[in-house]
């Protein structure tokens, strides 16, 4: 664990994001969140994030010290200037381009810029993010390149040293539903599995498995099919 150093984590209340802030727990002796409001479709992942939040407290007397501030912020800026099945009540598909139409164009790259911009205020000097190119829907801004070049980017335009780490960056879903469990034990993962939320369209009825979702969506498969194979993986 680093005294040192404080974190910043990009926390949007579903699976990824809760396993990063419980990654930084384990090693920063000051970690805060941040979450954007974006006008994404499903907004129900705003909702869980406060119990998601609390129950990281409740888990630890050690997390409990350790995890700060939350900031919310208000980017429906990007609903206004993007056409998504994210943002957007239409079906979704693949586009022309090859990338699934759930793609928002800059998103992660606006995500990190704010982080970085409260980071700064903070005095914080790590950012960490749950951007995946293993298990993931082929987003551009979601790989291991473009976070390299943004750190560069960012650090360069405000005479920063900061670290942009990506725990989840080369391991699949089934990886990061055995990492959660190894941060906290069968709690954290049935927290992740019942408290958080993935689903590109907002669906909390049922709850299976891996989860609540509508279990055809893109964020669904990889959750779904990335729990049966931790599963499988653990008899």
């Amino acid at each position: 664990m680093s005294s040192a150093d404080g974190a910043l984590v990009l926390f949007s209340g579903g699976q990824d994001s809760t396993t990063c802030v419980a990654w930084a727990l384990a090693r920063y002796a000051r970690v805060e969140t941040i979450g954007f409001d974006y006008g994404q479709r499903h907004a129900v992942e705003l909702e869980v994030r406060p119990s998601v939040l609390q129950a990281l407290r409740a888990s630890s007397p050690e997390w409990n010290n350790r995890l700060g501030e939350d900031h919310m912020i208000d980017l429906s800026l990007i609903s206004k200037i993007s056409d998504t099945a994210m943002t957007q009540n239409v079906a979704i598909e693949m586009m022309e381009n090859g990338l699934p139409n759930t793609f928002v164009p800059g998103r992660n790259l606006l995500f990190m810029m704010v982080a970085a911009t409260v980071a700064y205020r903070r005095g914080l000097n790590v950012l960490v993010g749950g951007m995946c190119e293993t298990d993931f829907s082929g987003y551009p801004d979601c790989r291991d390149d473009t976070m390299k070049a943004l750190q560069v980017a960012l650090n360069l335009g405000m005479a920063t040293r900061l670290k942009l780490e990506t725990p989840l960056m080369w391991i699949d879903k089934a990886a990061t539903w055995k990492m959660a469990q190894d941060l906290g034990g069968n709690a954290l993962v049935d927290l992740i599995r019942a408290g958080t939320h993935t689903c590109y369209l907002g669906e909390r009825g049922a709850l299976h498995d891996w989860g609540y979702g509508c279990g055809t969506c893109p964020a669904c498969e990889l959750r779904a099919r990335g729990y049966a194979n931790f599963i499988a993986q653990e008899k």
